[in-house]
């Protein structure tokens, strides 16, 4: 199938965290304090997604208060931090919303995001993603973990859909 004919049946895009929307870097001060970097691009795709119909949930190995904040602030669908076997968390979301397979997007960096990726009708990797990822993916973006690489694979989506313009007018016209 190709990458335009995977993209009609999006509804969900699942992403990781650490490597995908921050370049994968953990800032601690002297009082240990983690600091994650988001890219905001990343912030604005992914409201553009939502005001296309589309869901937009978070599956991650860690868990931080940081990471909480953010989410709220982006008001995600759904979130699951400190997942150390992704695949049957991913499986599990698509029962609970009725999705199949075809019908989610994952979008990953490394080892635990290969099973995802493979399972996902549309699975992406990062373009700095471990080989073993960019291997198992249907698409790797142009940019790093950290550079928005969540927005580029929205525009991608709403793009090969036609969705695109509609759901950016509210900014254009």
């Amino acid at each position: 199938m190709n990458l335009a004919a995977r993209c009609v049946p999006i509804q969900l895009i699942l992403t990781d965290v650490d490597g995908v929307l921050t370049d994968g870097s953990v800032i601690l001060d002297d009082r240990g304090v983690q600091t994650l970097r988001f890219h905001i691009r990343d912030g604005l795709g992914g409201k553009l997604w939502q005001r296309a119909g589309g869901r937009l949930g978070i599956v991650t190995g860690r868990k931080t208060d940081a990471l909480s904040r953010r989410a709220a602030d982006l008001e995600v669908d759904l979130m699951r931090q400190g997942v150390a076997d992704k695949l049957p968390v991913v499986e599990e979301i698509c029962r609970e919303l009725g999705l199949a397979a075809e019908q989610v997007a994952y979008l990953g960096d490394d080892l635990p995001d290969v099973q995802p990726i493979r399972f996902a009708g549309l699975g992406v990797a990062v373009a700095d993603a471990v080989s073993e990822v960019r291997a198992a993916a249907d698409y790797v973006t142009s940019v790093p973990g950290g550079g928005g690489a969540l927005r580029e694979l929205i525009e991608l989506i709403l793009q090969n859909t036609n969705r695109w313009e509609e759901t950016i007018a509210h900014y254009t016209a």
